[in-house]
């Protein structure tokens, strides 16, 4: 026998499995009738456990693992099934559906915008790119911006997300779970931090830097090779306006070349962010959920069950939906023993028969899942 000899015995096998699989999710779908007759639940923890106990005990040890990685994924396919066939219609997927029928198509233009910080900060720029013609109010802390856009006093706001060196902002994750608001939009700004100080000051003068955490982490290396002390302010603009209204020469801040001009200082030294491609992506949340043509990412946040396998479960659900997974990362959970929170970014398109197909899938998966909103983003 050569090689074509074994490959055509793998596919006659390839075929019976085909008709076998066909069959067997004939059988399921008939079981998602009977559970929804009946008020059963879809999973069935203990059966499945048996089952591949089951299957192991049969197939012995050395071929166990594969045969439970291997039915593991076809209870998910078969639960996944159900799910479609099972489900009814839940809230977030009323919503999203109501959404997709109710947003113009038309993105706005002129609205006004809620942002945390003064004028030159990062936000700004974000919001300039998101709303070239809007309008911007700003705010002291971010929790400002979500109450503004909750109460009605600004349409939208902008906060930043992520970055591509220091990582997710968390304090907005949890404000997202605090609040009632949705993603509408993102954006991507090149950060270049740059050390400005009261014209007459040297770098050798510099001993403390003052800038927003996030660009602090961003630049350590630079600032502790000119040997200054880091303090944390509420935002880079903020803080190149506290070394304008201190008069100081030692003091200078991390911010954006623009606040040199916006507060009388002078760049001592440009780009000093440890990392050269240095970006951090802004959203734009609504107190309505608004989901605009084009709209090809979504995120997620979810609690899993602290049991073996619970996040592989979650993740199987994608894959059987062929749906792509921008981010994927984890938290502990405050006043919780090895409990995490999850945040989720999918690449699908609202428009693609997979997408609400995904809500039915996870309801079984999950402690807990908000859905934040379906977008585009500006590059």
């Amino acid at each position: 026998m050569d090689m074509k000899d074994f490959r055509a015995q793998i596919d006659e096998i390839d075929g019976g499995l085909i008709d076998l699989i066909t069959r067997r999710f004939a059988v399921v779908r008939d079981i998602a009738a009977y559970k929804a007759k009946n008020n059963i639940p879809i999973y069935d923890p203990a059966r499945e456990r048996q089952k591949l106990n089951d299957l192991a005990n049969s197939v012995g040890e050395e071929l166990a693992p594969a045969m439970d990685a291997l039915f593991s994924l076809i209870f998910d396919l078969s639960r996944s099934e159900q799910n479609r066939i099972f489900a009814g219609q839940s809230p977030i997927k009323s919503a999203i559906q109501l959404a997709l029928a109710n947003t113009p198509a038309q993105f706005p233009m002129r609205p006004l915008v809620a942002c945390q910080g003064v004028e030159g900060a990062y936000s700004q720029m974000a919001c300039e790119r998101i709303f070239p013609s809007g309008s911007i109010m700003y705010f002291n802390y971010f929790e400002n911006v979500f109450a503004a856009v909750e109460q009605g006093l600004c349409r939208y706001g902008i906060l930043p997300i992520e970055n591509s060196t220091a990582g997710s902002v968390n304090r907005i994750y949890d404000l997202m779970m605090e609040h009632s608001c949705y993603i509408v939009r993102s954006c991507r700004v090149k950060v270049d931090h740059c050390l400005l100080a009261n014209p007459g000051a040297k770098l050798e003068d510099i001993r403390e830097v003052v800038s927003h955490e996030q660009a602090l982490a961003q630049s350590q290396a630079f600032i502790k090779s000119i040997g200054a002390k880091p303090i944390p302010v509420k935002n880079t603009a903020a803080a190149a306006q506290m070394v304008h209204d201190s008069g100081r020469k030692d003091l200078a801040a991390l911010s954006s070349r623009s606040c040199a001009e916006l507060y009388g200082l002078n760049c001592l030294k440009a780009s000093v962010q440890d990392a050269g491609s240095n970006f951090t992506r802004f959203i734009c949340i609504s107190k309505n959920l608004e989901i605009y043509p084009g709209a090809n990412r979504t995120s997620l946040m979810m609690t899993i069950p602290h049991r073996r396998g619970a996040l592989s479960h979650v993740l199987s659900r994608f894959k059987a939906l062929d749906i792509n997974l921008n981010k994927l990362e984890s938290r502990p959970l405050a006043n919780s023993d090895f409990e995490f929170m999850f945040y989720f970014d999918i690449d699908c398109s609202v428009y693609n028969d997979s997408f609400l197909r995904v809500f039915d899938d996870l309801q079984g998966a999950v402690t807990t899942l908000k859905y934040l909103g379906s977008y585009s983003e500006v590059v």
